[in-house]
């Protein structure tokens, strides 16, 4: 998962991240409201995990912008422990909010509940210059658009559900074609290379990467993080 963190105190920000990292996530710092908004515009982020010292209406400001963005990230937000304050961002669109002080495993997986429910609501998946819209059945890759068949268009999903993780052959095999251990992961290969003749239309390597001995991954690979 590809997390936003927001967090102005260092020595808290070097925790959360080395923690965020060993459990196989990819984090991109930020400290203020500004950084945040700019981040979101030009990256794609799974979730945003917020804990900035602001005043309540910055911080009510800036949850509102990201609901006006759309982007379909989700929002976490560490907030003081009065509760009329985590009220207030969960009215603002916080998709969670959790009081300090924290327990970093509730924080974990609460993050991992996020990133489930994201991945069974959102309806547009993106990767870089790649968007799959899931509701449309349709995909575009930098702006333009790419005809798939229908086990195509699955394996794709597959793929951008687990971007940035590897996904072994045997378990494509399984959400794909719902074949057993015992199926022929040769027909993985074969529409791997199907989607890369379509999709890599441009220099510079192919988007689906081979995980040498694992299976496939989309986007950046996180080491140890095969599905």
């Amino acid at each position: 998962m590809r997390i936003l963190l927001a967090e102005p105190d260092r020595a808290l920000a070097a925790f959360l991240i080395k923690n965020l990292h060993n459990e196989g996530h990819e984090v991109c710092l930020v400290e203020s409201g500004a950084q945040i908004l700019a981040e979101a515009e030009i990256q794609d982020f799974d979730l945003l995990l917020m804990d900035l010292e602001l005043s309540r209406n910055e911080n009510l400001d800036v949850l509102r912008a990201l609901g006006e963005m759309g982007s379909g990230m989700r929002v976490f937000v560490l907030a003081a422990a009065d509760t009329e304050t985590r009220i207030h961002c969960l009215e603002a669109g916080a998709d969670d909010c959790m009081a300090k002080p924290f327990a970093m495993r509730e924080l974990k997986a609460r993050c991992r509940a996020l990133q489930r429910r994201r991945e069974h609501t959102s309806s547009v998946l993106r990767c870089g210059g790649l968007r799959l819209n899931r509701m449309e059945h349709s995909v575009q890759r930098a702006n333009e658009s790419v005809t798939l068949t229908n086990k195509e268009f699955a394996l794709l999903e597959c793929l951008m559900l687990n971007r940035g993780r590897c996904v072994s052959r045997a378990s494509l095999l399984e959400r794909v074609w719902n074949a057993g251990a015992d199926g022929n992961a040769n027909v993985v290969d074969v529409y791997i290379n199907y989607l890369r003749r379509k999709l890599d239309r441009e220099p510079g390597g192919s988007l689906i990467q081979t995980v040498r001995g694992q299976g496939y991954c989309i986007g950046e690979a996180v080491a140890n993080t095969i599905q």
